[in-house]
């Protein structure tokens, strides 16, 4: 699929309807369920220890200025190319890719230049995402082992639609591990991913949001747990709390907050693209 995009001439109606993962799929469930909201910030924040995909972030997105705009914009993005028809990713994956093209920079630490859209950039943003997304549902009981396997072969083609050759991307827990382990030595915390950190962990919010609504305490329960999710090695490197204990706790947290976020009404939990997902797809069976 590398270099070659995908169009309606390449599905039937039905494949169109089900989208590119479809309501079987291990990946609508990990998605779907309340603790990818976790996962979400949790790729965030391990994103941000590139030094030149954070450069990337920081120098061509509003992050810094608009910080819940891209937020969400990234769910809605995740959301429509997992739930939505192919029609419906394609359209999104088009202007993504249409907007990586025209961004670019020189990293300062590194001095490296480079462009958004390079493969190993996209690749680290892709595999922080897979890790982060399978690690807290793995956490919460949401898949096994065996389905963990699975979730990141299926990914394998949210990287390709990107424009990731499929070769270089994991397709196995193991593969997921290895990709770490080799990249390592290249990340850190520079100035830039500081700021992000903290934007992620305490982010601005209006004064009568903070004063009339449960936002803030809210968030701090959500960023504290993508936090406390994060690697060893990673916490480490970013000079964060490592008690032996943190795992277990963040664990069993995940399960609570879990619980409670399966209470709400379906409305409340689910975007409308998810929920307009399964609707599409409970009409057509």
């Amino acid at each position: 699929m590398s270099g070659v995009r995908p169009s309606a001439r390449d599905w039937t109606d039905e494949e169109d309807r089900l989208g590119f993962f479809g309501p079987d799929s291990v990946t609508w469930r990990v998605h779907a369920d309340p603790v990818y909201s976790v996962g979400g910030l949790r790729a965030l924040l391990l994103q941000a220890l590139h030094p030149v995909a954070m450069d990337g972030v920081a120098r061509n997105s509003v992050f810094r200025e608009s910080p819940w705009q891209r937020l969400t914009r990234t769910a809605e993005y995740v959301d429509t190319l997992t739930f939505g028809t192919r029609r419906e990713a394609m359209r999104a994956v088009r202007r993504v890719r249409g907007l990586h093209r025209r961004l670019g920079g020189t990293e300062e630490t590194t001095g490296r230049a480079y462009r958004v859209d390079d493969p190993d950039l996209l690749l680290w943003v892709h595999c922080c995402e897979v890790d982060s997304l399978l690690d807290v549902a793995r956490r919460a009981g949401v898949v096994t082992d065996a389905e963990a396997d699975r979730y990141v072969a299926e990914q394998v083609v949210a990287a390709e639609l990107i424009g990731i050759d499929a070769a270089d991307v994991p397709d196995s827990v193991a593969a997921l591990a290895v990709y770490f382990d080799r990249v390592r030595p290249q990340l850190t915390v520079t100035p830039a991913a500081r700021d992000a950190w903290r934007f992620v962990v305490v982010p601005p919010m209006p004064r009568w949001v903070q004063l009339l609504t449960p936002a803030r305490p809210a968030w701090g329960t959500l960023a504290s747990l993508a936090v406390a999710t994060l690697p060893a090695w990673a916490r480490r490197l970013g000079s964060l709390p490592g008690l032996a204990v943190t795992d277990t706790a963040a664990t069993a947290a995940l399960w609570a907050f879990r619980t409670g976020l399966l209470a709400l009404p379906t409305r409340a939990r689910l975007s409308p693209i998810v929920r307009a997902g399964f609707d599409r797809t409970a009409a057509g069976a």
